[in-house]
């Protein structure tokens, strides 16, 4: 029987339901599948295989090591965020230097992707809009290199020229943690005096509504998933999951030509697998923030809403049956939001009234955030579905009154 390894970081839990989509792949293949994951527990009820799990600092090698242990015959990243899609990129290329086939876009891809200087310019090849921006390099700022004394005052020029407010973003780190809001010259000059550890992006902050697109595929051949509203732009970094997260499948009619240019990009890089795509639309424009290597914190809500299962659709590469869809438009709504803590018999009354996705608490790097909800609303539904979680809520307020008012005013929309 053929052997799937499975590479993963964040808990498996955040996969659910749709992980479980590649049961009857896996039993058509004659495969069986193992997690190797560094985050959170796992059983059969969470993944339907077997699971090891490996410390959270394991290097590739141990990686390597207990995949090949294993005796798998190939394996498929489904890590996240960032640093680990890095770390799985290394594991693919040792892994297939060893004869195992793996998933996973490859190495010199992937580290252009993680470093959002060099994304930022090859978005500007392909000729996709990107926030200007400018390098910081936070050796000649601690003076960690050659003495360049002339150097902070050269940074806050280039800011002058790029125009306040400015983001300032770790050039490594992704779903939006150490970003800093710089909004007028003294923060700038504040932020510099800290001397920050890391290489930096300044950015021009543009203000509008955050986006999200998964692209899935290999070989030139891509999938495009639908359009994922996530809140707004414009101001200081919000928690990634915060605001409410949805697809309506009447948004987003003028993306078609920036995902042209996207999966011309996937294409020359050689993406192989997901990639994730965060953008701003700001007057009539998409402008492209970053490209994660990865899976992203979106995909549920663009399975949820295409019906295309990415994690099936990796199998399908893995095997060369890929592509299996060449579109995936939005069929029906999709909503994702951050609740109370789920109890069994509040999932209960949740799946009797609407069509639930998931619900389950999230946990990340240690601090519950509470649960975290998503559901789908078929055409035509959007009133029973508003009326049924009005009356939840009035009885158990699992989802915070402004929460749900982002909600009712989506689904009037919507039915409208």
């Amino acid at each position: 029987m053929q052997r799937i390894a499975f590479l993963r970081s964040a808990h498996i839990k955040r996969a659910d339901p749709y992980i479980h989509g590649i049961a009857p792949v896996l039993t058509a293949l004659g495969a069986e599948a193992r997690l190797f994951h560094t985050h959170g527990d796992c059983d059969p009820r969470l993944f339907p295989g077997t699971s090891e799990r490996l410390d959270p600092a394991a290097t590739p090698d141990e990686f390597v090591a207990r995949v090949r242990a294993w005796g798998a015959d190939a394996a498929v990243s489904i890590s996240l965020p960032d640093e680990n899609a890095l770390r799985d990129a290394v594991v693919k290329a040792k892994l297939e230097a060893a004869g195992v086939r793996t998933v996973m876009t490859p190495l010199a891809a992937t580290r252009v992707l993680c470093d959002k200087w060099e994304t930022k310019r090859v978005l500007n090849a392909h000729g996709l809009l990107t926030p200007p921006g400018v390098l910081v390099d936070s050796d000649l700022l601690n003076g960690r290199a050659l003495p360049v004394p002339a150097y902070p005052d050269a940074v806050r020029l280039a800011a002058h020229d790029l125009g306040h407010p400015l983001l300032a973003k770790p050039l490594w780190d992704s779903t939006s943690m150490g970003i800093e809001f710089l909004p007028d010259p003294a923060a700038l000059d504040r932020y510099l005096a800290a001397r920050p550890a890391a290489h930096a992006v300044l950015e021009k902050c543009v203000t509008g509504r955050l986006c999200s697109v998964d692209i899935v595929g290999a070989g030139g051949h891509y999938t495009v998933m639908p359009l994922v509203r996530t809140g707004t732009a414009g101001g200081p970094p919000a928690f990634t999951f915060e605001d409410l997260r949805y697809v309506d499948p009447a948004e987003g009619d003028d993306f078609a030509p920036t995902a042209r240019r996207l999966v011309d990009l996937c294409t020359e890089l050689g993406v192989e697998g997901s990639v994730n795509v965060d953008m701003i639309h700001a007057d009539g424009e998409y402008h492209v923030l970053e490209i994660n290597p990865r899976i992203g914190g979106a995909t549920t809500l663009s399975i949820a809403a295409s019906g295309l299962n990415t994690f099936v659709a990796l199998l399908a590469i893995l095997d060369g049956t890929w592509p299996t869809r060449t579109e995936a438009p939005a069929e029906r709504l999709a909503v994702e939001c951050l609740t109370a803590n789920p109890s069994p018999t509040l999932l209960d009354e949740l799946g009797a009234r609407v069509d639930l996705v998931t619900c389950h608490d999230l946990v990340i790097d240690g601090h519950d955030h509470g649960g975290i909800l998503t559901f789908t609303v078929e055409p035509g539904d959007e009133r029973r579905v508003l009326k049924e979680l009005t009356e939840l809520c009035a009885q158990t307020g699992f989802i915070p009154a402004p929460m749900l008012d982002k909600i009712r005013r989506l689904l009037t929309r919507a039915a409208r």
